[in-house]
């Protein structure tokens, strides 16, 4: 167990005031690490501030000293179709779920390639909460979202690949539906769920730990030699 042993190393979760990054935050402390917890909605114990604001979050950064590892949960959803939606719910479901995750991946790596006492890079490990729908058009119009995550797919690839040199891993998890605040539409419909269950050959659908604990895996000394990699937590939506 000693692969997921995170003692010594210090986190960041963003959009951790509840649901998967809640989850993912309380797991990363019972694995040993010190974790810091951001949220645009104030909460006890989190610090308020918008992945979206590239000055909010420089202080949120600098007031939690450097960090071993990033977790970009934060994230928006506007479901509407592609004739409806405004451009300005498009804009912000962008700045959220890409340049937010973009800034706050920078951020954190200028502190992990810095050098150690052991001449050597500090490194570090980032994931991205990418989706289903980054790599599918999705069972139901939301082209916003589902353009946002597929950014991420393929930008947790080109920072992995940058950041190699500076011994930072950089990964992304994919789930299908999950029951959270963002997806109560989706549970609180008898038929939508009915079509979403249709489409999930395990015949379950994964709870958040279920997503910390990919999260977990990826962040630990278990996943030292991956990156760049998408991981699905879907039930089996994505082997269609």
């Amino acid at each position: 167990m000693e692969l997921f042993d995170l003692k010594g190393k210090t986190a960041l979760v963003t959009g951790a005031a509840n649901g998967i990054g809640k989850a993912t935050a309380d797991l990363l402390e019972k694995a040993g690490a010190a974790v810091a917890r951001i949220d645009i909605n104030a909460a006890p114990g989190v610090i308020s501030a918008d992945v979206a604001d590239e000055q909010a979050m420089e202080k949120a950064f600098k007031k939690v000293g450097a960090v071993d590892i990033l977790v970009n949960n934060a994230g928006i959803a506007v479901r509407k179709n592609a004739l409806d939606i405004t451009r300005e719910d498009w804009d912000r479901v962008m700045a959220v779920n890409v340049s937010g995750l973009f800034l706050c991946s920078r951020i954190a790596a200028r502190g992990m390639k810095e050098i150690g006492k052991d001449g050597l890079p500090r490194g570090g490990s980032i994931v991205n909460l990418a989706s289903i729908m980054g790599f599918s058009g999705g069972l139901f119009p939301n082209p916003a979202y589902q353009a946002s995550k597929g950014a991420v797919v393929n930008l947790t690839r080109a920072l992995a690949l940058e950041f190699a040199e500076h011994k930072i891993r950089v990964n992304a998890v994919a789930p299908t539906f999950v029951r959270t605040p963002l997806t109560s539409p989706v549970f609180s419909n008898p038929e939508v769920l009915r079509k979403v269950m249709e489409h999930t050959p395990l015949g379950v659908l994964p709870e958040v730990e279920d997503i910390a604990a990919a999260i977990l895996f990826l962040a630990s000394p278990a996943a030292r030699c991956i990156t760049g990699v998408t991981l699905p937590v879907d039930s089996g939506y994505l082997a269609r």
